[in-house]
């Protein structure tokens, strides 16, 4: 078995950010407590190089805006890109599989398809969960989705739906294939992201996604450059998408 933790980046709603993403990062559950004391050694790192409390929150605005504990550090850019990028790499040196969902809301906006897509939110999940089916199926393994508490409703209705009559578009034709997502076992479970030190790296690899494909505004230092991604290396889950175009393991839409 597989945890698939989730978290999110950029507002639901159209107009508010340019993107709703999803990040995933997948620990099998077999390695799970070793993986996990892994990371607690790298915070341990952190706490002994930069003063960062082991138990710290560290999601994506807060390094790029000097928030949260870091504000109270007062630590400079060039740390902040430096805790960013090391938690990335963490991921490949652990061995973890990191994908992101990319729902471009600006080009759905132009090309007048917002009343046809009117929760981004959705859509990225049905692309989610449709990635994970195909795991499973790949794997014969199976997943239980752990995600930020703030989508419980939609993330449980979505997962049923998809356990039940799953679909996936086809690779060679119009319309779309029956893939019931059977192997993602139990409801979505909702946990506080400043509870759970794999939710806070979900929310990390949204944020890289995003702006893999939107690079952020000029500043002498970037928290988070358009190279930020690949710094997963081999931790980039590429199957999840066929694409030659865009950054391996970030599915896009629209492409």
């Amino acid at each position: 078995m597989h945890l698939a933790y989730v978290d999110d980046s950029g507002n639901s709603g159209y107009g508010a950010s340019k993107t709703f993403t999803l990040g995933c990062v997948m620990v099998d559950a077999a390695r799970w407590p070793d993986v996990f004391d892994d990371v607690i050694d790298y915070r341990r790192f952190l706490k002994n190089r930069f003063g960062l409390p082991v138990r710290a929150e560290i999601k994506a605005n807060h390094l790029v805006t000097n928030g949260g504990a870091f504000r109270k550090l007062g630590t400079n850019a060039a740390v902040r890109f430096a805790i960013y990028r090391g938690h990335l790499r963490l991921c490949q040196k652990l061995e973890l599989k990191v994908f992101s969902v990319v729902i471009r809301k600006d080009i759905i906006v132009s090309k007048g398809l917002a009343a046809k897509y009117p929760d981004p939110r959705t859509v990225a999940w049905e692309y989610l969960l449709q990635r994970l089916e195909r795991f499973t199926t790949k794997t014969s393994d199976t997943v239980m989705i752990v995600h930020d508490e703030g989508d419980g409703g939609l993330a449980r209705k979505l997962t049923r739906k998809a356990r039940r009559a799953g679909s996936a578009g086809s690779q060679f034709a119009t319309g779309s294939l029956s893939r019931p997502a059977k192997r993602i076992v139990e409801d979505p479970v909702p946990r506080d992201s400043r509870q759970s030190y794999f939710l806070q790296l979900a929310d990390l690899a949204a944020y890289a996604a995003f702006r893999s494909l939107y690079p952020p505004p000029p500043h002498p230092v970037q928290i988070c450059p358009v190279s930020m991604w690949n710094e997963l290396g081999a931790a980039r889950y590429a199957p999840v998408s066929a694409s030659t175009v865009h950054p391996p393991g970030v599915v896009v839409y629209p492409s």
